[in-house]
C-alpha cells in the first residue's frame, strides 16, 4: 500500500536505481506533517557542497531544484523525512553506478541541501507560500451571525448555573390560574400525577403548572422536540409567547406531540409549558407530561437537568432553513463554495430572518421605545441603521446608509415592509456574507470582527468590543490580546472549542456507532449517547481549568460517567458520588489515559466486532500527530477472524500488512495501533485474546528518525502528551479550525512562534486560543498605516 499508483504502474517508471530513491522519496515517505520544522541552522559551506554533488549526480534524472524531469523522473522530491533518513537512503543507494562512493559526510551534505532547499515542509512553504483565502460565511457562521443579530436588541440574559425549569403550582379559578400554592425548580419533566394531582394544597381536579426557563443543547443539529401528555398544555420555545406545539383544546386520543428545530450549541432558547388540569363533566384523564427530545445523534430521551437552565432568557432566533454543507476536506469547515444551491439558501434564510424581526422584534422594540421621538420615523430608521451596522460588522459611511436604510424607508409608508426589505438587502449583501470585505472601516472595527469571528463564529455584539472599536482602542497586540481573553470564555468560545475538539478527534463518524447486540450487550444508542456526553463533560474539565493544560487530555487518570457506562466498563467507571446520575469517576487501579483511551474513541477506532491496530494507528499519526497518509491503492478489506481462528487481532494485523509495499506506511501504523490493544471492539479493558496475553508493545519512527519503543498505553500517553509533533500538531489544526485559513498564510514563522508560545505557556490551551486570536485579528497593513500616521 504505497499511494494512489498501483506498484506495477510505479515500477514501469523506474529505469534506474536513481529512480529507486525517487520512489523512496515520494511514496515510501508518505507521512508528512501538516507543516514542518526547521533543521539546525544550516552552515554556507555544507549546503554549498552539497549543492555541487546534487547537481553532479542526481540533477539529471530529479531537476536542478528537484523539480523532476520529463521522460525521466517528471515528479517533484518534497517531504519531510529527515535529514538522517536521506543521508541513510543515500548512503545506501546512490549513485546508480557507484552506491558506496556517496557516503558520510558526503550523504549527509546533500541529503541537506535536498531538504533546506526544496524538500523539507519549509522549504516548500517559501517557494510556494499559501495566500489567505476570501472565504464567505460557513453554514454555522451565517446561524450563528443571524442569532446574534436578533439578540442585539433584546435585553441581556441573566445567566444561572442552577438547572431545572422554575414550576409555579396553581389552583385555578374558573378558566385562569388563580392562587399559587407553591413554588419550585423542576429538575426534568417527566410527571404522572394520575388523578390525585401533585400534592401540597393542589386541587386535584381543577389545576394548572407553569414551567419556564431555558434550554441549552450541548450540539448543534436538529432536534425534535416531545410532549407526551393527556392534559391540556401548550409549549412556547424561542420566545416566552412563540407557540410550538399546542394541545391547549385536547385531542381526543392523541398524547404524543413533536415539532423539529434546528438548534445551536449553547445557545440559550426561552421555553415555557403550560400544563392545565380542569373540571369537566366527563370522565377526568390522568393528569399527566414528558418533555423529551430526539437529538443530532438519533437518541430519544427525556431532556435531561444538565440542558434546562433556570433563567429568564431573551429571545432567540434560530434558524430553521437548510443549509448545503460547507466543505470539509481541510478537516475544519470552510466557506469556499458559492453554487445555486447556496445563494437559493441564503435568500430564504434573509426571508426568514426578516419576517421574525418584522413581526416578532419590531412590536418589542416598539413597546420599549414608545416614548421615544417619532418624528421623520425616527425610530425606525434607529432601529434599522442598528440592524444594518451590526451586520456590516462596522459604521455605516453615507453612501451604505442611504441604499440600505434611508432608501428603504422613503419607498414605504409601512415601518414593517421598510424592515423587510433594508434587511432582505442587507442579509444578502457581500459586506454581510463576506466578513473580510472590510477595507474601509478602521483597523479597530477589523479588529473586533475578526475577533468575533475567529472566537465566536459571529459579529461583535457585546457592548464592550463594540465600544473599543468605536472609541479605535483596538489597534495593538496588547489591546487585542486584553480584549481576547475578555472573550475566551464566553459560552460561544466554550461551544466553538468543543467543536475544535471534537474535529480534533475526527468524530464525524461516531454518530452512528453500533455493535453486535449478541456479541456486545448493552452497547446501544443509549449508550453512546451517554459516552458522547463523557467525554464532552472531560475535555470541557480539562479546558476550563485554571490550568487548561493539554498534557492533561492525555494523562487524566478520571472521567465522567453514569450507571449505564459502569454497568458496561465496570467498576472504575462507578462514579465517585453514587448519589448522583452523572459524574466523575472515582478512583481505582483500572488503566485510564485521558481521551486516548475513553470507549467511545476506543470504540469508534475499531471494527463491528474486534479492534482495529491500523484505524486506531491512522487516527495517533494523521490527527495526533499531525501527519498525512496517502490512501492505500486498492481497496483495503481486513481478514475476518473466521479465516484465521487462532490468530489474535495483533497477529491478524502482521500477516494481513506483512507485504513489503505495506510495510511503508503500516510499520509505522501498526507499531502505534498496537500499543492500544489492551482494548477491545466497545473500548473495555482486557489483559488476554483467545486466551493469549495481550502484546501492547510497539513503536515510532519520528521525523528526525529516532526508533522510540512503548509498551501500552501509559507509555505511548506519555509520549503524546510531551512530544512537539503532537503539540505542533494540535496548534495547526486549532489555528486552522479557528481562523479558517492556515498559518503560514500569515507569515511563515508564525506556527513556531505558537507553538513556542504554547510550550512557554505549560500547554495552556486558553492561552494558545487567545495567541490564535491576536496573530490573526492584528493586520500587518494597518499596523504599517497607524506608524505611518506616527
Amino acid at each position: 500500500m504505497i499511494g494512489p499508483l498501483s506498484l506495477a504502474s510505479t515500477m514501469k517508471n523506474i529505469r534506474s536505481k536513481t529512480h529507486l530513491l525517487s520512489l523512496f522519496l515520494t511514496f515510501c515517505f508518505t507521512l508528512c506533517p501538516i507543516s514542518g520544522i526547521a533543521g539546525e541552522p544550516v552552515d554556507s559551506e555544507i549546503l554549498k557542497k552539497g549543492a555541487a554533488l546534487f547537481q553532479e549526480t542526481c540533477a539529471a534524472c530529479h531537476g536542478e531544484k528537484g523539480e523532476g524531469v520529463e521522460d525521466l523522473y517528471d515528479q517533484e522530491l518534497a517531504g519531510d523525512a529527515s535529514i538522517a533518513e536521506l543521508t541513510r537512503v543515500i548512503t545506501e543507494t546512490m549513485p546508480e553506478e557507484d552506491p558506496t562512493s556517496c557516503v558520510g559526510d558526503d550523504a549527509e551534505n546533500v541529503a541537506r541541501y535536498i531538504y533546506e532547499t526544496f524538500y523539507g515542509p519549509k522549504a516548500q512553504l517559501a517557494k510556494n507560500p499559501p495566500r489567505k483565502r476570501l472565504a464567505r460565511l460557513t453554514a454555522t457562521q451565517l446561524r450563528r451571525n443571524l442569532a446574534d443579530l436578533y439578540i442585539r436588541f433584546a435585553d441581556s440574559n441573566y445567566y444561572s448555573d442552577e438547572r431545572g425549569l422554575k414550576a409555579r403550582y396553581y389552583n385555578r379559578d374558573k378558566k385562569k390560574d388563580g392562587e399559587v400554592q407553591f413554588d419550585r425548580v423542576d429538575p426534568i419533566i417527566d410527571f404522572d400525577f394520575g388523578h390525585d394531582g401533585p400534592g401540597q394544597g393542589v386541587n386535584p381536579k381543577n389545576f394548572s403548572i407553569n414551567w419556564t426557563g431555558a434550554l441549552r443543547p450541548s450540539q448543534s443539529g436538529r432536534y425534535e422536540i416531545i410532549v407526551n401528555s393527556e392534559s391540556s398544555f401548550v409549549l412556547n420555545f424561542g420566545e416566552y409567547e412563540r407557540e410550538l406545539i399546542n394541545n391547549y383544546v385536547q385531542s381526543a386520543e392523541r398524547t404524543e406531540f413533536r415539532e423539529t428545530v434546528q438548534l445551536e450549541a449553547n445557545y440559550l432558547y426561552p421555553i415555557s409549558i403550560a400544563l392545565s388540569q380542569r373540571n369537566r363533566k366527563t370522565e377526568q384523564p390522568p393528569a399527566n407530561i414528558t418533555l423529551s427530545w430526539k437529538n443530532p445523534r438519533g437518541v430519544k430521551q427525556v431532556i435531561p437537568q444538565r440542558a434546562l437552565i433556570n433563567v429568564y432568557a431573551q429571545p432567540t432566533f434560530s434558524l430553521q432553513t437548510k443549509l448545503p454543507p460547507d466543505d470539509r476536506s481541510y478537516g475544519y469547515e470552510r466557506g469556499i463554495a458559492v453554487d445555486r444551491q447556496w445563494i437559493e439558501a441564503t435568500t430564504l434564510a434573509a426571508v426568514e430572518f426578516a419576517d421574525q424581526v418584522a413581526f416578532e422584534a419590531w412590536p418589542k422594540y416598539l413597546k420599549r421605545h414608545e416614548n421615544d421621538s417619532n418624528d421623520d420615523r425616527q425610530r425606525v430608521r434607529k432601529f434599522l441603521t442598528g440592524m444594518v451596522e451590526t451586520a456590516f460588522r462596522g459604521p455605516l459611511d453615507d453612501f451604505v446608509q442611504e441604499q440600505y436604510v434611508e432608501a428603504q424607508i422613503d419607498s414605504t409608508e409601512s415601518d414593517v415592509e421598510a424592515i423587510k426589505r433594508s434587511l432582505l438587502l442587507a442579509l444578502k449583501s457581500p459586506r454581510f456574507l463576506y466578513p473580510e470585505l472590510d477595507q474601509s472601516h478602521s483597523p479597530s472595527h477589523k479588529a473586533a470582527k475578526r475577533l468575533a469571528l475567529i472566537l465566536h463564529d459571529s459579529l461583535p455584539v457585546a457592548d464592550q468590543i463594540r465600544n473599543a472599536a468605536r472609541e479605535d482602542r483596538l489597534k495593538s497586540d496588547g489591546q487585542i490580546r486584553d480584549m481576547a481573553w475578555g472573550m475566551v470564555n464566553d459560552w460561544r468560545t466554550r461551544a466553538k472549542t468543543e467543536h475544535f475538539l471534537h474535529s480534533w478527534l475526527n468524530w464525524s463518524h461516531l454518530s452512528e456507532l453500533s455493535k453486535p447486540e449478541d456479541e456486545y450487550p448493552g452497547f446501544n444508542t443509549e449508550l453512546v449517547d451517554e459516552l458522547h456526553a463523557s467525554i464532552d463533560a472531560f475535555i470541557n474539565d480539562v479546558v476550563w481549568s485554571e490550568p487548561s493544560d493539554f498534557r492533561r487530555l492525555f494523562l487524566a487518570d478520571w472521567s465522567y460517567t453514569s450507571p449505564r457506562i459502569a454497568e458496561i466498563y465496570g467498576d472504575g467507571w462507578k462514579l465517585a458520588d453514587p448519589e448522583q446520575s452523572f459524574g466523575k469517576t472515582s478512583h481505582t487501579d483500572t488503566p485510564r489515559h485521558g481521551v486516548l483511551t475513553h470507549p467511545l474513541l476506543m470504540s469508534g477506532l475499531a471494527y463491528h466486532d474486534a479492534s482495529s491496530p491500523i484505524h486506531r494507528g491512522v487516527f495517533l499519526l494523521r490527527y495526533v500527530l499531525g501527519r498525512k497518509l496517502r490512501p492505500p491503492n486498492e481497496a483495503f478489506t481486513p481478514f475476518s477472524p473466521t479465516l484465521h481462528p487462532n490468530l489474535n487481532t495483533r497477529e491478524r494485523t502482521t500477516l494481513q500488512t506483512s507485504e513489503k509495499s505495506c510495510q511503508v506506511c503500516h510499520k509505522k501504523i501498526n507499531g502505534l495501533g498496537f500499543t492500544l490493544e489492551h482494548f477491545d471492539a466497545i473500548g473495555r479493558y482486557r489483559t488476554t485474546e483467545l486466551g493469549r496475553t495481550i502484546d501492547a508493545t510497539g513503536r515510532y519512527t519520528n521525523r528526525e528518525g529516532a526508533d522510540l519503543e512503548f509498551d501500552g498505553p501509559k507509555q505511548l500517553a506519555e509520549f503524546l502528551a510531551n512530544d512537539e509533533d503532537s503539540h505542533r500538531a494540535f496548534v495547526n489544526r486549532a489555528f486552522q479550525f479557528f481562523v479558517k485559513q492556515p498559518p503560514a498564510a500569515y507569515d511563515l514563522e508564525l506556527e513556531d512562534r505558537l507553538v513556542e508560545s504554547f510550550k512557554n505557556s505549560n500547554y495552556n490551551i486558553r492561552n494558545l486560543l487567545v495567541e490564535i486570536t491576536v496573530a490573526a485579528s492584528l493586520d500587518p497593513e494597518d499596523e504599517d498605516e497607524d506608524e505611518d500616521e506616527k
